[in-house]
């Protein structure tokens, strides 16, 4: 998997912004729990609250009332800390 989410990908998966000056912020817009799942290629979007549970993983959140929100440059940190090469691999072997 990419590194990088492509904004093609997040096209595809928001909504259409808000116009003026409750607009939010684009550059880095706010995810459902089932549209991260999609992003990050999970099969439950249940998973996400185990993670967020048990902090198996570090992958910040929004709590928005009752409602998480990720950010995208958090799924994509989440992404890149997660990213291994072939020579790392060689090299601890």
């Amino acid at each position: 998997m990419s590194s990088k989410i492509s904004r093609k990908k997040v096209k595809q998966i928001m909504h259409a912004p808000a116009v003026g000056a409750d607009a939010p912020n684009l550059s880095d817009p706010l995810f459902t729990e089932r549209q991260t799942t999609a992003l990050l290629g999970l099969k439950n979007h249940e998973t996400l609250a185990v993670w967020r549970c048990t902090k198996r993983y570090p992958l910040s959140f929004v709590r928005v009332g009752r409602l998480v929100r990720y950010r995208l440059s958090a799924i994509e940190a989440f992404l890149r800390a997660r990213t291994e090469n072939g020579d790392e691999r060689k090299a601890r072997a």
